[in-house]
C-alpha cells in the first residue's frame, strides 16, 4: 500500500496490518521529544561538571577518583574505563580552564536549543541544525585520528536528532507570526 513514513496514507507493516501515517508522525513526534530529553539531560551535565571543574581543585578530584577506582584496579590493572579516567584526572591541571568553559558553553548552548525546540520556536531550529552539524563534524574530524565506538555510536545519535529536528522544522513552519 501507499503512504510511507510520515505520509498521510495507509503503510502496509511487517505484520500485513494497515498502520495509518498519523501513527507513524505520532512515533516520529515522540522520538524527537525523547531525544531532546536526552540532550537536555546532556546539557545539564556538561553544565553541572563545567561548574564542578571550576569549583573543585584538579587534586581534589584526581584524589576522588583514585579513591573511587581503586578497588576496580585493585582486581583488573587493565580496566578500560579506569585507566582513562584516572588519565584524564592526572592530567587535569593542564586543561582545566579549557574544560570548564567548554563544558559550560556547551551546556549552555544545548539547553538553549532544547528549550526553544520543545516550544517549537522558530529561531530555534537553524540554530539546532547549525549547532548539531558543526558537531557532527567535529566528531568525525576525531574519528579520523582517535576512532572510538562511543564517540561514533554519539554521531550516529546526532544524526538521527538532525533529521528529527529538520523533520519538526518543516512540520511545524508556517508564516512568521
Amino acid at each position: 500500500m501507499n503512504g510511507g513514513v510520515g505520509g498521510d496514507g495507509p503503510t502496509l507493516r511487517g505484520n500485513g496490518k494497515v498502520r495509518s501515517g498519523r501513527t507513524w508522525r505520532h512515533a516520529l513526534d515522540e522520538t524527537f521529544r525523547v531525544s531532546l530529553v536526552f540532550k537536555g539531560i546532556d546539557g545539564v551535565l556538561e553544565l553541572v561538571g563545567g561548574v564542578l571543574l571550576l569549583a573543585v581543585s584538579p587534586t581534589t578530584l584526581d584524589r576522588f577518583a583514585r579513591g573511587l577506582f581503586q578497588h576496580e584496579l585493585s582486581e583488573d590493572p587493565n580496566d578500560f574505563i579506569a585507566r582513562h579516567v584516572l588519565h584524564l584526572t592526572t592530567n587535569l591541571h593542564a586543561t582545566r580552564s579549557f574544560g570548564a568553559v567548554y563544558l559550560i558553553s556547551h551546556g549552555v548552548a544545548k539547553l538553549v536549543m532544547v528549550g526553544g525546540l520543545w516550544k517549537h520556536q522558530r529561531w530555534a531550529y537553524p540554530f539546532a541544525l547549525v549547532f548539531l552539524i558543526g558537531f557532527v563534524v567535529y566528531q568525525i574530524y576525531r574519528m579520523t585520528f582517535a576512532p572510538s565506538l562511543g564517540l561514533a555510536l554519539l554521531t550516529v545519535f546526532d544524526v538521527i536528532v538532525i533529521w528529527l529536528v529538520w523533520r519538526d522544522y518543516v512540520e511545524h513552519r508556517g508564516p512568521p507570526g
